[in-house]
Parts: C-alpha cells; sequence; structure tokens
C-alpha cells in the first residue's frame, strides 16, 4: 500500500490504495482541497501567500491521514503541476511542505502530466474507447492532450489553458456576459490551433475522453449525482447536445445560483464556466458528437507509476 499526491493548480488530491486482483488499485482513502494555489499567479509570476498558507495547510493535513493509514513519507509519492512548474517561487513552497511534512514533492513538466494522466484514464477506461482516443485534462493553470493508440501515447502537449487562469483574465460579470464567454472561447481556440500544429498529420481520434476536476463535475451535474461517486462517473458519456443544454443552463445562472447545485463543489462554480468554454471549443473545432468522461486521470497515474 502507498500514497500518491496530485499538487494541482487548483485541487490537491490523496490517494491511499493498494494493488487488487485486476492490476489497478483498490482505495483505502480519499481526499481532496480545493487550495487554488495558482490565484494570480498569470499576473506575478509567483504564488501568492494565501495561495502557500493554503497549500501548507492541506499538505499537513494529508501528511496527518498518511500517517494515520501506517505509512510514511517513503510510502509517499508527491507530483506538482503547472503552478509550482511556473511560479518563480515554486522552489520556496516545495522546501517549505518538505521541512513541514517530510514529504518530498517532485514538479513535473507538461509531457510527464500527460503521460500519467493517460496511464490513470486507460487504467478505468472501456477498452473501444481506449483503441483510437484523445484524452483532455483540464487543470488549473494547464490543459493536456494527448493522442492515444491502445494505451500508446503517439503524441501529448500541455498548453497553459486552464481554468483558473481564464476566469481570473476573462470572467468579468455576473451571470456570465456573452462577450465574456465568447472571449474564452476565443482563447481557447488559439491554444487549440497551437496543438493542431503540434500534430503536424492533423489525425483526429476517434473518440474524446476528458477528466479532471471541471469535466467530472459537469458530469456530476448531467447525472445530478450527489453525493458525488465517482465509479457513476466512469465512462460516462455527454452527448453535444447534452452538452449545449448545459452550457445554457449553467451561464445563465449568477454564480450563488450555480453553487447552490449540489453536485457542484464549493470553489467550483466559478471555473465551471471557463471549463465549458474549454470543453465546446474542443467539441467544435474537432467535430466531436460527445465525450467520454473518466474520473481516474493524474492522481492514479501517479499511483500506478509508482506501483
Amino acid at each position: 500500500m502507498h500514497a500518491a499526491i496530485d499538487i494541482g493548480s487548483n485541487t490537491f488530491r490523496l490517494l491511499i490504495a493498494k494493488p487488487n486482483d485486476s492490476g489497478t488499485w483498490q482505495t483505502e482513502y480519499y481526499t481532496h482541497r480545493i487550495v487554488r494555489l495558482g490565484e494570480g499567479l498569470h499576473h506575478s509570476g509567483r504564488l501568492c501567500d494565501a495561495g502557500m498558507a493554503r497549500a501548507l495547510k492541506a499538505m499537513q493535513e494529508f501528511s496527518a491521514a498518511i500517517a494515520e493509514h501506517g505509512l510514511s513519507t517513503a510510502d509517499t509519492y508527491a507530483v506538482a503541476t503547472a503552478a509550482m512548474r511556473e511560479a518563480a517561487n515554486g522552489g520556496e513552497l516545495q522546501q517549505r511542505i518538505r521541512t513541514a511534512t517530510g514529504i518530498d514533492i517532485r514538479i513535473i513538466d507538461g509531457d510527464t502530466e500527460a503521460k500519467l494522466s493517460l496511464a490513470g484514464a486507460t487504467a478505468v477506461l472501456h477498452a473501444q474507447k481506449r483503441q483510437n482516443m484523445l484524452l483532455f485534462d483540464i487543470g488549473g493553470g494547464s490543459t493536456e492532450f494527448v493522442r492515444a493508440r491502445r494505451t500508446c501515447m503517439d503524441d501529448a502537449i500541455s498548453r497553459k489553458l486552464g481554468v483558473v487562469r481564464l476566469v481570473e483574465t476573462h470572467l468579468h460579470s455576473d451571470p456570465p456576459s456573452l462577450d465574456d464567454y465568447n472571449t474564452m472561447l476565443a482563447a481557447a481556440n488559439e491554444h487549440l490551433m497551437a496543438v493542431e500544429a503540434h500534430w503536424g498529420d492533423h489525425r483526429i481520434p476517434e473518440h474524446l475522453i476528458g477528466t479532471a476536476g471541471t469535466v467530472t463535475t459537469l458530469a456530476a451535474v448531467h447525472l445530478d449525482l450527489h453525493p458525488y461517486v465517482a465509479e457513476k462517473i466512469n465512462n460516462h458519456v455527454i452527448s453535444k447536445s447534452k452538452f449545449m443544454q448545459l452550457r445554457d443552463r449553467l451561464l445563465a445562472m449568477p454564480l450563488a445560483e450555480r453553487q447552490a447545485i449540489p453536485s457542484i463543489e464549493q470553489g467550483r462554480a466559478d471555473l465551471m464556466i471557463a471549463g465549458l468554454a474549454i470543453i465546446e471549443a474542443i467539441l467544435a473545432r474537432w467535430n466531436y458528437q460527445e465525450m467520454t468522461v473518466v474520473y481516474a486521470g493524474l492522481l492514479e497515474g501517479i499511483w500506478l507509476h509508482n506501483q
């Protein structure tokens, strides 16, 4: 049994699990904290004091949970992504967490993040969808795009297209104005153009697979799922027409009304607007008629990589 920690730009997640007979994991304990570590990063280039304080508190809580399950820091694999990767003082936070908890954090690049997300997602994805897929992983500070066939990665690219970044830059109205939303769509589409250029051959995989908090929260809203049950999210399909209905419903609501939806976790209601723009841009640009949602991604990939 060992622990994996995903230190994201918005959410920190902890998984304690042991191997099961199918070659994946049996969850012994899971928890997460919405930290917003990337708050203000795109303006200042630094992690703010409040964000670092929230991060330290979350990691101390994780450290206590790990100890309660009889594990040590040697059994813990912690990975940090866009916020700590980009921030001028990311190393400072890394050291502060090590001093306070004994947990060593590995700050990974976008390619490694993509590979680990693919490993986690394909472990729970239906076999037919794994044959020819485009996986996208929307985070607070970046989105990863992975083309893969039969669990083998063809290529991957990480773009600085995150929901925290988009909201802080472009969302100025409540409820969201059409101008604000269209600006987010345009920003997302610029990144998708760069993804296409990276592909070179312009091959668009058959199946679209989405993972991470924004996408899984949208699936929970679609299912009216509360409390959240991860297994019910796995392999859930949202058609393009149903997505557009959900988009229209959420865009029409002020922040307080969105936050009152039981299946939207506290701290995600504003970020959902940026997530809708990213998903809509992907569906429209590459003409996908549906997306499949999986709850597993980077966190589970971290756990599997260290199995």
